[in-house]
């Protein structure tokens, strides 16, 4: 067995394919994988809890309670008190039934799960339902789910956390809430993004021993998105490089009252080596821009005909940090739309752009534009619920892409990048993000990626997996608790060194 760092996710369809190749085409019985599966699954118990009082196992009818099922007898084997509990009846797969005649043949007692079987002590062990769940959990499965929850004992799931949407990390209150997770053969894709990091706890993959031609049945799979890779895109600097090889970037907003959301984005952008910054904004916030970020040009704009005169220099606009929903802010958007040049849209660029469509979700972007929207920001786009985007970020952030922009990333726990060639997960990223002001510097670092030169997709990946790095550096320095966004500008030197 090889524990692997996932680089590509799939979806419960995708991972049901790549088993089937592995069983029908490179003769893996699925009995064997099953037994590899609990392997794997009982050294990672074992690696956490060295000495368990008690193994419990929650087995669902189906291959994932056979993978249960066959932990349960390494324990047993291990002299370890283990008890096996059913939810939903007895194995109904052929390997699960095969594993259930070895358990009866060792001896081991099998009971029916009730609301108040599980023992207060040991290691609880989810073999319910793994990838097989569309929806809420049925009433037997919610009812484990919750006795789990509450019982406050640790718990390895298998594979996915019982009621954790695999495909897009979606899930209610009835989610089981894991201490690890072990994952075989592919990495899912809901374990990364919505819900999934919450539920999943630390997540291990192990391939089974899997050959990798198997993972061809899969079709395309989407990235797990790590600095390393994303940065190879960057080229590196000639001797002979100057300002002007670097681009020229203009960055609007800073409304009255907003002017610290400009000067976060201009920050970011000069530590990530734009050529030339120019910030248009309320004329109250040009010193003190200027006191912060002496390296930036600042000019201020009272309406559309002074940004049109901007405008002409500029490579690159990164429109929306602070911009506001008034009159000022509309007419900055109306004269950048118009102008015709790469931009990024952020915050309220974004939330005006919805305006226009007046709810119906009509607006349209060229190709060389980056939008970078929450969740609820993507909602008002979308012409939806935010609750509607949470439940399939995936989906949301390909209906946003078919309005034409070059790359969307989808912010919040596990950010998309969907591009019209790809879609990842970013990998990095903490809860300490979860303050003001971090979405202006992500404008700031992917905007001025923009401007010197990087494909809006490039720019994008890159921007994310920058943005994600930088914010866990800090927060190892200083902690997530109390993490700035202004802590980021700092880092981001490091990682592009």
């Amino acid at each position: 067995m090889a524990l692997t760092e996932p680089v590509a996710l799939y979806t419960a369809e995708q991972s049901r394919a790549v088993d089937h190749c592995a069983i029908t085409g490179h003769e893996l019985p699925g009995t064997l994988l099953m037994a590899r599966a609990a392997r794997a699954a009982f050294r990672e118990l074992l690696r956490r809890w060295p000495s368990p009082s008690l193994v419990q196992v929650l087995a669902g009818p189906g291959n994932n309670g056979g993978d249960g099922l066959l932990l349960a007898l390494l324990a047993d084997g291990r002299g370890i008190k283990t008890r096996i509990l059913l939810v939903d009846g007895e194995p109904r797969s052929d390997d699960a039934q095969r594993a259930m005649q070895r358990v009866r043949a060792a001896g081991l007692r099998v009971e029916p799960f009730t609301a108040d079987a599980l023992l207060a002590e040991g290691v609880l062990v989810d073999a319910m339902l793994g990838t097989g769940i569309e929806g809420p959990p049925r009433a037997a499965y919610g009812a484990a789910i919750d006795a789990v929850n509450t019982c406050e004992l640790p718990v390895l799931a298998l594979d996915v956390p019982s009621g954790l949407n695999a495909d897009t990390g979606a899930g209610g209150a009835q989610v089981v809430r894991a201490v690890i997770t072990v994952s075989f053969i592919t990495g899912k894709r809901g374990l990364y993004t919505g819900m999934g990091p919450d539920c999943a706890g630390e997540r291990v993959l192990d391939d089974l021993e899997v050959p990798g031609a198997a993972y061809a049945a899969a079709g395309e799979a989407v990235e797990l998105l790590r600095l390393a890779q994303a940065r190879a895109v960057l080229p590196p600097l000639a001797p002979s490089t100057h300002k002007g090889h670097l681009g020229r970037c203009l960055l609007i907003g800073g409304e009255r009252g907003m002017g610290g959301a400009v000067l976060l984005a201009a920050e970011a952008a000069l530590r990530c080596g734009v050529g030339l910054l120019r910030v248009a904004t309320r004329e109250e916030h040009v010193g003190p821009l200027l006191t912060r970020t002496p390296e930036a040009m600042a000019t201020a704009v009272r309406g559309y005909s002074d940004l049109q005169a901007l405008l002409p220099w500029a490579d690159t606009l990164i429109v929306g940090p602070g911009l506001g929903q008034e009159p000022w802010g509309e007419q900055m958007l109306s004269a950048a739309l118009a102008c015709g040049k790469p931009m990024l849209l952020d915050a309220d660029a974004l939330n005006l752009l919805a305006g226009q469509g007046s709810g119906d979700a009509s607006w349209t972007l060229p190709p060389d534009c980056i939008i970078t929207p929450h969740p609820g920001e993507a909602a008002r786009l979308l012409g939806v619920d935010p609750a509607a985007v949470q439940a399939d970020r995936f989906a949301a952030a390909d209906a946003l892409l078919a309005h034409g922009p070059g790359a969307v990333i989808v912010k919040g726990h596990g950010s998309l990048v969907v591009t019209p060639d790809s879609t990842a997960i970013c990998a990095s990223g903490n809860p300490g993000m979860a303050s003001g002001g971090m979405g202006d510097v992500l404008s700031g670092i992917a905007g001025a990626l923009l401007a010197q030169g990087l494909t809006p997709a490039a720019a994008a990946r890159l921007g994310c997996a920058l943005h994600g790095e930088a914010a866990d550096l800090a927060a190892r320095e200083r902690g997530q608790r109390t993490l700035l966004a202004s802590d980021l500008a700092p880092r981001l030197g490091a990682l592009l060194s």
